[in-house]
């Protein structure tokens, strides 16, 4: 999505396959909010953002200059959506999954923050995790111009004990989060590690880590590493593999690069229509 323009103090965007509401409110990130106008706003890379969309056109309210070296990467605004959705579209429940969740979109986030974000949400809801989050970064977080904070680094978070999260009220996952922040300040386990292995190597890699298990580390390395394939299943995309799906169902084979897009549309949609019941 190269074409954009800048207005006042927003870069604008066409809508086409960017909804801020899909992407901000299907479980991927949980630092963005809403507001009674429509108006999402939060923090990812240590700076603020509030995102709106209006008719055709998405603005960001962000300079030029960031927009290029911070978002463009963050919203995956190099990706053809419409293409992918095209190779997703394999058969009627993916079809019309895929047309249903049309403005999704991938975020790439920071790796330590999914890491940390992930583990946080197992056998957790979104507003759970959103408020245990909001708390980490509050109290550990340096405070940023516009009053919000940055989600803090492992290094910080390293230093502190399991009872130092106890105002989190994050509950038996405290010590993971510790562990993991170790992990990652001491260089035991990087991005850049798991970059070049398999999809299915970097899960048995992350699964050797403290509190994370198939589903957190299928999470964490496709927002937080660039693993497209990455495909995480939980209650939900169980429900909709069993459904939908015959037993030996394989999403990698089926979808290729496009596993973790298509486990995105089809989370969504599984969740929608279970609304509808």
């Amino acid at each position: 999505m190269n074409e954009y323009f800048v207005r006042g103090d927003s870069v604008v965007l066409p809508a086409r396959d960017f909804d801020p509401a899909l992407i901000f409110d299907c479980g991927q990130c949980f630092r963005f909010t809403p507001d009674e106008r429509g108006v999402w706003s939060g923090v990812a890379f240590g700076r603020e953002l509030s995102v709106e969309r209006r008719g055709d056109e998405v603005s960001l309210r962000t300079d030029e200059e960031t927009f290029e070296s911070v978002w463009r990467r963050y919203f995956d605004l190099e990706r053809d959506y419409a293409a992918a959705r095209e190779r997703i579209s394999r058969d009627d429940f993916t079809r019309e999954a895929a047309a249903f969740g049309a403005g999704i979109r991938i975020l790439g986030q920071d790796f330590w923050e999914a890491l940390c974000s992930f583990i946080i949400s197992q056998c957790n809801n979104i507003t759970r995790i959103r408020g245990i989050v909001e708390r980490l970064c509050e109290l550990f977080g340096d405070e940023l111009p516009g009053g919000r904070h940055a989600f803090p680094s492992a290094e910080r978070i390293a230093s502190l004990e399991s009872d130092d999260l106890a105002p989190l009220r994050s509950g038996y996952r405290a010590p993971y989060i510790i562990s993991a922040a170790r992990d990652v300040a001491e260089g035991r386990i990087t991005a850049e590690e798991l970059l070049p292995m398999t999809t299915e190597q970097a899960i048995k890699r992350l699964c050797e880590l403290e509190g994370v298990g198939r589903k957190v580390a299928s999470c964490v390395l496709l927002f937080g590493a660039g693993k497209r394939d990455a495909f995480p299943v939980d209650v939900w995309m169980k429900r909709a593999l069993a459904e939908h799906y015959p037993p030996d169902f394989d999403p990698v084979s089926a979808f290729g690069e496009d596993a973790g897009l298509a486990q995105q549309y089809i989370f969504h949609y599984t969740r929608h229509l279970a609304e509808k019941v």
